[in-house]
């Protein structure tokens, strides 16, 4: 099994979400959180103050598929959320050793 973890600007999510349906994924989690890369941030004024943004607003969604879909799903998810753009994310897969589903107690696969 692989841990699918990516970094998408927040209004792609929906894309994302329908893209890995089509995918067979039944379930993912999805976090807000910030930070940067090669974006680096930008600069706004708020009451006439200017104010960097260092930290960008990012979703990080989670998903465990079997390792037979994972470049499928790896595809879609970069098909889904990419705008061309600097700042469109990351993508980072892991090896996931044992899964289970505390409800039913099923494991791996079944878990999925």
């Amino acid at each position: 099994m692989k841990l699918i973890t990516a970094v998408i600007k927040p209004f792609k999510i929906d894309a994302v979400r329908e893209a890995l349906a089509n995918c067979g994924v039944s379930g993912l989690t999805v976090t807000e959180v910030k930070g940067f890369g090669r974006q680096k941030g930008h600069t706004e004024t708020y009451r006439g103050a200017e104010y960097v943004v260092d930290f960008l607003p990012k979703l990080k969604v989670d998903v465990v598929v079997r390792e037979a879909d994972a470049d499928r799903c790896i595809d879609a998810i970069i098909q889904a959320a990419r705008t061309g753009n600097i700042g469109d994310g990351k993508i980072f897969v892991q090896s996931v050793e044992s899964t289970l589903r505390i409800r039913t107690g099923e494991a791996d696969d079944a878990a999925i």
